[in-house]
C-alpha cells in the first residue's frame, strides 16, 4: 500500500510540474483565458507608455501658464511666480524617491498606487477650479456666484492643490512608469542611447500638443476647457487600474534600495570616524570600511555597486546647473515672452507656446543623431562615448543663456505697448516674441545632446542590480538643480533690491541675472570637460570588475565557511533588478 501511495504522489507530481511547465510555455494561454507571455509583455509596455504620456500631459499642464497666473491671479511679484514654478517642477523631481521609500518600507506598491492616484486627481481637479473658474449664472432667477474665494483661500488651496499633484506625481513616476518597466537589462550602449533618444523625443512630442493646446485654452474665453486636465488623470487611473490588476506593476529587488545605498555610505563614514582612518589607511577606498571584514555591515557585492555609483557623482553634480539653465525656460524665458508684443496677424499667441520653438530642435535632431550615432558605434565599437555630446549640450545651454541676456537688452529699445493677458491690460515691449527664438533654439539643441547621454552613462556605467538607484540619483541631481534656480532667483532679487529679477522688466536689469548665469554655465562646461574622460570608454564599465569582486566574495564567504562551521554558505543568485508581482 505505502508503495501505491508513493506511486500516486509521484504522479501527481509530475502532473503538477508538467501544468506549471505549460503555462510557462510561450505562446500558450490558460484555461481561465489569460494572455499568453509575449501579449502580456505587449499591453504592459503599451498601458506604461499611456500612463507616461498622461502624466505628463498633466505635468506640463499644470507648468506651462503656472507664471502667469501667479503674477495676474493672485498677485505675485515676477520672481515669486518663477520660485514658485521651480520649486513644483523640483518636487515632482525628488518626490518619486519618496514614493519609492514609502512603498518598499512603509506603504506597499499597490496601496501607494491607489493613494498616490488619488492625490494625482485632487490636485489636478483643484487646480482648474481655482485658476479657471465658470462664469457667475442665474438659476431660477437667482444669481449664483460660483467664485467666491478670497485671495487667501485661493492661494491656501493653491498651494494644497501643487502638494498633493506633486505627490501623486512622484508616485506613478517611481511605481508605475519606472525605467525598469521598459526591460532595458539586454541593451547595449548603441541601443540604449536610441531608446533615451526616441523616449525623450515622444515625451517632447507630447509635450509640444500639450504647451500649444492647454495654455491656449487656459488663456482664452474657453477656460472651463481646462478641466481637461483631471479628466486625463482620470483617463491615466482607469489604466493603472487594468494594470494592478492584470499583475503589470513591476517590483524591483529589496536588496539593491536606495536606502541600502545611504546604508552603505552611513556606515563607511562612521567606521571611518570611529578609527580616524578617513580617506587613507589600510583601504584602497573609503567606502570599503563598509564590508564585512573592514568591520562594516554590508556585503562585498553591496558596496562595490555603491562605490561604481559614486564614481557618477561628479557626472551628476555637473548637471545640477545644467538643469538650472533649462529651468530658465518656464521662469525667466517665460517672463521674457509675457512681457513681449505676442500679436502675430491679429492672433495673440499663448506664452507658453514659445516652449515649442525649443522642442522643434529636439523632434529634428533626434534622428539626425541616430545616424550619427549608427556610425560611430559601428565605426569604434563600444569603445564610443557620449561625453561629447554632454560637452557641447552645456556649452549649448551657456550661449542660449548669454544671448537670452543679449536679447533682454534688445528688447527694451522697443517702445511699450499695451497688450491684454488674461484680461488684464499690461505694458509690454513692442518687440514680436519671435526675437527670443535663438536662446529657445539654443537650450532646445543642449536637452537633445545632454540628457538622453547622462542617462545613458548613468545606467550602462554601473551594475545592472543598482542601475535604478543610478537613475534615481540623477533625478535627485536634476531636482537639486530646479531648487537651485529658484535659490539663485531669491539671492538675485533680494542681493540687488529687485534689480536683477524685477518685477517690471523694463525698469530692472535681467540681462544682468542671465548674464552671471552664463558664466557660471561656461566655467561648469569648463569643469565636465576636465573631467570627462573618467566616463570616455564605455567597454572599460563595471562589468569585469564587478564579476572579479563577486568571485572574491564568494571565496571569502567559502573560507569563512570552513573556518568556522565546515559548511559552505549559501549565496544567493544575481536576479534580474526588475520583478514582477
Amino acid at each position: 500500500m505505502s508503495g501505491a501511495n508513493s506511486g500516486d504522489v509521484q504522479e501527481k507530481q509530475h502532473l503538477a510540474d508538467a501544468k506549471k511547465e505549460q503555462n510557462l510555455i510561450p505562446g500558450r494561454r490558460s484555461h481561465a483565458g489569460n494572455l499568453s507571455l509575449p501579449e502580456k509583455k505587449v499591453q504592459e509596455a503599451i498601458c506604461v507608455l499611456l500612463v507616461e504620456l498622461c502624466e505628463r500631459f498633466t505635468f506640463f499642464g499644470i507648468v506651462c501658464n503656472m507664471i502667469l497666473f501667479c503674477t495676474i491671479r493672485l498677485g505675485y511679484r515676477n520672481y515669486q511666480a518663477a520660485i514658485v514654478n521651480m520649486c513644483f517642477v523640483g518636487t515632482s523631481m525628488l518626490t518619486p524617491v519618496l514614493a519609492g521609500w514609502l512603498a518598499e518600507c512603509l506603504v506597499g506598491r499597490i496601496k501607494l498606487v491607489c493613494i498616490c492616484m488619488f492625490l494625482h486627481f485632487l490636485g489636478t481637479a483643484l487646480l482648474p477650479i481655482v485658476a479657471f473658474p465658470f462664469e457667475d449664472i442665474y438659476i431660477d432667477k437667482r444669481h449664483i456666484l460660483l467664485h467666491t474665494l478670497t485671495k487667501k483661500e485661493q492661494k491656501i488651496v493653491f498651494y494644497f492643490a501643487l502638494l498633493t499633484a506633486s505627490l501623486g506625481i512622484g508616485g506613478i513616476r517611481a511605481i508605475v512608469c519606472p525605467l525598469s518597466a521598459y526591460n532595458l537589462e539586454d541593451y547595449g550602449p548603441k541601443e540604449l542611447l536610441s531608446f533615451f533618444n526616441w523616449f525623450y523625443w515622444l515625451i517632447n512630442l507630447n509635450s509640444a500638443v500639450v504647451f500649444v493646446s492647454i495654455s491656449y485654452i487656459q488663456q482664452s474665453v474657453a477656460r472651463n476647457l481646462g478641466f481637461l486636465i483631471p479628466f486625463v488623470s482620470v483617463l491615466m487611473a482607469m489604466i493603472t487600474i487594468h494594470m494592478v490588476r492584470g499583475e503589470m506593476i513591476y517590483k524591483p529587488k529589496t536588496d539593491s534600495s536606495l536606502l541600502t545605498t545611504f546604508g552603505v555610505i552611513a556606515s563607511a563614514l562612521k567606521t571611518c570616524c570611529m578609527r580616524y582612518r578617513y580617506f587613507s589607511g589600510g583601504v584602497a577606498n573609503w567606502l570599503d570600511h563598509a564590508k564585512e571584514y573592514h568591520g562594516g555591515r554590508y556585503s562585498e557585492i553591496q558596496v562595490e555597486s555603491t562605490k561604481s555609483l559614486a564614481r557618477l557623482f561628479p557626472l551628476f553634480a555637473f548637471q545640477i546647473l545644467y538643469r538650472t539653465c533649462i529651468m530658465q525656460i518656464p521662469s525667466g524665458y517665460y517672463l521674457q515672452t509675457m512681457n513681449s508684443n505676442l500679436n502675430f496677424s491679429g492672433f495673440v499667441l499663448p506664452i507658453a507656446a514659445m516652449n515649442v520653438i525649443s522642442i522643434v530642435p529636439l523632434l529634428i535632431l533626434v534622428p539626425i543623431l541616430e545616424c550619427i550615432n549608427s556610425c560611430l558605434f559601428s565605426s569604434k565599437g563600444s569603445g564610443y562615448s557620449p561625453t561629447i555630446y554632454i560637452v557641447a549640450g552645456q556649452l549649448s545651454a551657456a550661449l542660449s543663456v548669454m544671448v537670452a541676456g543679449f536679447s533682454e537688452i534688445h528688447r527694451k529699445h522697443f517702445p511699450q505697448v499695451e497688450q491684454t493677458l488674461s484680461e488684464e491690460v499690461l505694458l509690454v515691449s513692442s518687440m514680436p516674441c519671435f526675437h527670443l527664438a535663438p536662446q529657445y533654439i539654443l537650450l532646445g539643441v543642449a536637452e537633445a545632446l545632454v540628457t538622453p547621454s547622462c542617462s545613458l552613462l548613468s545606467f550602462w556605467l554601473v551594475p545592472e542590480r543598482i542601475r535604478g538607484i543610478s537613475m534615481h540619483f540623477l533625478t535627485l541631481f536634476n531636482g537639486a538643480g530646479c531648487f537651485m534656480g529658484a535659490f539663485f532667483v531669491q539671492t538675485a532679487h533680494m542681493g540687488t533690491q529687485g534689480n536683477w529679477f524685477p518685477h517690471l522688466l523694463h525698469e530692472g536689469k535681467l540681462e544682468r541675472f542671465f548674464f552671471f548665469l552664463a558664466s557660471l554655465m561656461m566655467v561648469n562646461t569648463l569643469g565636465f570637460w576636465i573631467i570627462a574622460h573618467r566616463y570616455s570608454n564605455l567597454n572599460q564599465g563595471y562589468t569585469s570588475e564587478f564579476r572579479r569582486d563577486l568571485s572574491g566574495e564568494k571565496l571569502l564567504k567559502d573560507d569563512k565557511a570552513i573556518k568556522h562551521y565546515g559548511s559552505v554558505l549559501d549565496c544567493s543568485p544575481i536576479m534580474s533588478p526588475v520583478e514582477t508581482t
